[in-house]
């Protein structure tokens, strides 16, 4: 499971290098033509960008989950030791993975909707299910990772939260 986890997030990792380049050549683009070329069939390079930002900072969110730089009340599981830490970070995990599995089904029905509305971007026409997918993607790839993370933290041992408690108890 750690492996496919691995490979999961690299695939991920490398969505998120590819959005930001698209982004930052869309946003170069579109500065230059403003101030220099004035080109008017490249006006629509800000809603790629814009584009670009939502996957990125969607995608985000799970990668800051993952490694635990996103902002968090840890209050409590830092107070406490032992199973019951293991119990709080299990639950904390849960509560996490039916609320992005919530938001991926929803999102999911955003894109179906746009779908049936066929409804089209203003520069590139472009269908707006693409924009929305982002939802249903990201909430995606944060229940699939989440939940294998829930799933290595239950089969993790408890001795090595016994561990934990003794030395800290030094």
């Amino acid at each position: 499971m750690k492996k496919a986890l691995k490979i999961f997030q690299s695939i991920e990792n490398w969505i998120m290098v590819s959005t930001f380049a698209i982004m930052t050549m869309a946003v170069f683009i579109q500065v230059c033509n403003r101030n220099i070329t004035q080109i008017p069939a490249l006006t629509g390079m800000e809603e790629i960008s814009k584009y670009c930002m939502i996957y990125m900072v969607l995608l985000g969110t799970e990668l800051g989950l993952r490694d635990g730089t996103q902002i968090a009340v840890t209050a409590v599981v830092d107070k406490a030791k032992g199973m019951r830490k293991k119990i709080l970070r299990i639950a904390s995990k849960f509560i996490v993975v039916i609320f992005s599995g919530a938001m991926c089904y929803q999102g999911l029905q955003l894109v179906l909707q746009q779908i049936a509305s066929g409804q089209k971007s203003p520069s590139f026409q472009i269908p707006m299910s693409i924009p929305y997918a982002a939802l249903f993607i990201s909430f995606g790839v944060i229940t699939i990772v989440q939940t294998s993370m829930l799933i290595l933290l239950i089969k993790e041992a408890p001795e090595a939260e016994i561990s934990e408690e003794v030395e800290g108890g030094k």
